[in-house]
């Protein structure tokens, strides 16, 4: 790995959820964990996620796995996080910081993370979200609080003063990682360790990128200008008389 890469305090975890990338992501030595979300697993064609989950968990038997709850009921999500985290001792469960109605997920955070399930806080968008999730965590549970920086700049906003100010909010929890979710670039995975995040999470196609971290950036125009002569070359594009 080059030195770039070898300086990086923050972990890399693979968000993916078909096995074929599930293996390819495991050949990678920088990926460190894994995260899935309903999304993916519906587009992996999952049809029953206990064997699905029990399957993947197989491939990855010690690196911190997240798997989330499906339901939009309080109760019910306190239900599925107790099947969920029978699963396995690396594995997270995935609650959102809020349901579709708004409604604040603090009391069933605190209820699980008070049982010492290991949690995975999604879908916070704001510092005051990062606020109101701290107060609930027990500080003995581990928990990973999930900031979704590459959607808050997909709105125009800058996501690090919100990185920031979680950072903050969880200063007095030692358990507490904060990661950068919804990745956009690999750059982004620089930034978000210099901001303070522990984790971040990225596709496969970004983490398969790392392998080309400290690449000679001449050599990349080199690469750049070969790649479009061999594209008209192949389309047979022509200048007219």
């Amino acid at each position: 790995m080059s030195s770039l890469l070898d300086s990086l305090k923050i972990k890399v975890f693979a968000d993916c959820a078909d096995f074929p990338s599930i293996r390819e992501a495991l050949t990678y030595p920088w990926v460190k964990g894994f995260t899935t979300n309903p999304s993916l697993v519906s587009q992996a064609g999952v049809d029953n996620y206990t064997a699905y989950a029990r399957e993947v968990l197989n491939l990855v038997p010690e690196m911190p796995v997240s798997f989330e709850v499906f339901s939009d009921i309080p109760e019910k999500m306190a239900e599925e996080a107790s099947i969920i985290r029978s699963w396995g001792k690396n594995v997270y469960v995935k609650i959102p910081v809020i349901n579709t109605q708004g409604e604040s997920m603090g009391p069933l955070i605190r209820e699980l993370s008070s049982e010492g399930i290991p949690l995975n806080i999604t879908v916070i968008f704001t510092a005051a979200q990062t606020a109101e999730v701290a107060k609930h965590l027990d500080p003995g549970t581990p928990a990973l609080i999930s900031v979704f920086a590459g959607r808050i700049a997909d709105v125009g906003q800058d996501p690090l003063p919100i990185i920031h100010k979680s950072r903050e909010h969880l200063a007095g929890h030692p358990k507490a990682e904060l990661l950068w979710a919804s990745t956009r670039e690999l750059y982004n995975i620089f930034q978000a360790d210099a901001a303070g995040c522990q984790v971040i999470t990225a596709p496969l196609g970004m983490v398969a990128k790392l392998k080309n971290v400290g690449k000679d950036l001449t050599q990349c125009s080199v690469d750049g200008v070969k790649a479009f002569m061999a594209d008209i070359q192949k389309a047979g594009v022509r200048f007219s008389a």
